[in-house]
């Protein structure tokens, strides 16, 4: 007995001195495992912690836009009538045209734009029977029949835009010739007959240089003679012909809400001839 006691004595101690030298052999280790663990879990509660500069940014953050989305909701729900952004008004050809010219304006005087229209004429390339419309700009921008008027420093006095539309076409036509030609759109004709006999007396004045017409000692007779009554193709029409009875501009109530103003009854006839098209597309 004495010597199995000696046995197991001996047995724990030796387990026991074992185990002692594997602690110390790795209590450095465990020791930096206790120490790192301790140093995540400090990391960790800083960085969940509201005091963090972090989550002070996100909080911060979070606050703003909510009271942003406040201030908005507040803004609109007072506000009765939410402001809109005017939408510019789209280019829309009166007519059917072979081309579209534009030409740039801004800072030219009435001769220099006479001048750019003129050589425009001069040099389309649309077949015979064909329209090119011309559209004055500025920045950009197709100018209507009112600033039109202002440009060219014209007497003519159309009525509200609700009755003579602020839109219109000018252009060319390859008839016979090169015809200009200017085409009008209104309510109805009624709104615009009285102010085209009242402009009769300035209306060559301000438009001879879009015919290629020069003042001079043996056209300035055209400044005070009368338009004449005349029918163009069944449509009542008003002419200023000059000394050889040659039509040198007319305006012709081409239907119940359109003018033509031209200097050929060829032009006439080809304008004519494509509002009834447009009209019956409708």
């Amino acid at each position: 007995m004495k010597q199995d006691n000696e046995v197991k004595h001996g047995f724990v101690e030796t387990y026991a001195e074992d185990m002692a030298k594997v602690i110390e052999n790795d209590k450095s280790g465990l020791i930096k495992k206790i120490i790192h663990g301790e140093e995540e879990h400090e990391i960790e509660k800083r960085n969940l912690s509201p005091e963090s500069k972090k989550n002070k940014f996100f909080m911060l953050t979070g606050l703003i836009f909510i009271l942003l989305g406040l201030t908005i909701s507040v803004f609109f729900f007072l506000k009765k009538k939410v402001p809109t952004i005017p939408v510019e008004k789209q280019f829309m050809s009166l007519i059917f045209n072979d081309r579209n010219a534009f030409i740039e304006v801004k800072g030219l005087k009435k001769d220099e734009i006479i001048q750019t229209v003129l050589n425009e004429i001069d040099k389309t390339e649309v077949k015979k029977g064909g329209v090119e419309g011309i559209y004055l700009t500025e920045d950009k921008k197709t100018i209507g029949l009112r600033r039109f008027i202002a440009l060219i420093k014209s007497n003519f006095q159309p009525r509200a835009d609700v009755f003579v539309n602020d839109n219109f076409l000018m252009g060319v036509v390859n008839a016979e010739t090169k015809n200009f030609f200017i085409l009008l759109k209104m309510r109805s004709t009624a709104d615009i007959f009285d102010s085209l006999r009242a402009w009769e007396e300035k209306m060559f004045y301000n438009l001879h240089g879009f015919f290629g017409i020069n003042i001079s000692s043996e056209t300035k007779y055209l400044l005070t003679k009368n338009f004449e009554n005349s029918m163009i193709e069944n449509k009542n029409a008003r002419i200023l012909y000059d000394q050889n009875n040659q039509a040198v501009i007319m305006y012709i109530l081409a239907n119940d809400n359109s003018v033509i103003i031209t200097g050929a009854e060829s032009a006439a006839h080809e304008i004519m001839l494509r509002l009834a098209s447009s009209q019956i597309k409708k």
